[in-house]
């Protein structure tokens, strides 16, 4: 009888120990499941200002370049005439990062009209009559005076041609309009009535400068 309650306590035992383990295996294999299936997502927003430092800037409308035009020719000069595209200056600096009396300006200068195998026209030829796009309510912000060919179209300008740099436009109070301030030109060229035929081509540079 002993051993016989021996044996039964044994495998009351072993069996009581199969159902834990089984209990166990069964309450880690649902915490798992329960892990894996549950998901929760938080949307994330940020405001980032722009704090990029204001500039002075000089931009040039996009282009495929001038092509001047005869028109207006006589028995002295040939002439040829174009528009310049728009030219704009921007200052996004703040006002009281602009030195007190500052003043900027755009200026431009000619090169040579050169023609394989002709000989070059210079930049005294070519003149421009500079147009304010965009009013100044000050009036701060002008552009600059008409400049003749050396060979008088008379427009009253100058009669120095594009050869120096010559001023389209500019302001003497920096800081005192927020701009921008869109500017172009007439272009004209005259040349001798006898100039020989061919294309030329010329570069017309454009440069800011502030003081």
């Amino acid at each position: 009888m002993k051993n016989h309650r021996t044996t039964q306590r044994i495998a009351a035992a072993a069996a009581g120990l199969a159902v834990a383990t089984v209990g166990a295996l069964a309450a880690t294999a649902g915490t798992a499941t329960a892990a894996d299936g549950d998901e929760a997502g938080v949307d994330l927003s940020v405001s980032i200002e722009d704090n990029t430092p204001g500039a002075l800037t000089l931009s040039v409308a996009p282009n495929d370049g001038v092509v001047l035009a005869e028109e207006g020719s006589d028995a002295e000069a040939r002439q040829f005439l174009g528009t310049l595209p728009t030219v704009t200056v921007a200052d996004t600096r703040d006002a009281e990062d602009v030195p007190e009396g500052s003043y900027w300006a755009v200026v431009g200068q000619a090169s040579e009209f050169t023609a394989e195998g002709r000989d070059p026209i210079g930049p005294e030829y070519l003149g421009w009559a500079p147009r304010l796009l965009t009013p100044s309510p000050s009036g701060d912000v002008a552009a600059g005076e008409p400049v003749s060919s050396v060979l008088p179209d008379g427009s009253g300008g100058a009669a120095v041609g594009l050869e120096g740099q010559e001023l389209l436009l500019s302001t003497w109070a920096a800081g005192s309009e927020a701009g921008p301030w869109d500017v172009t030109a007439d272009l004209t060229l005259r040349t001798p009535a006898d100039v020989a035929p061919g294309d030329y081509s010329s570069v017309l540079t454009l440069s800011l400068f502030e003081g």
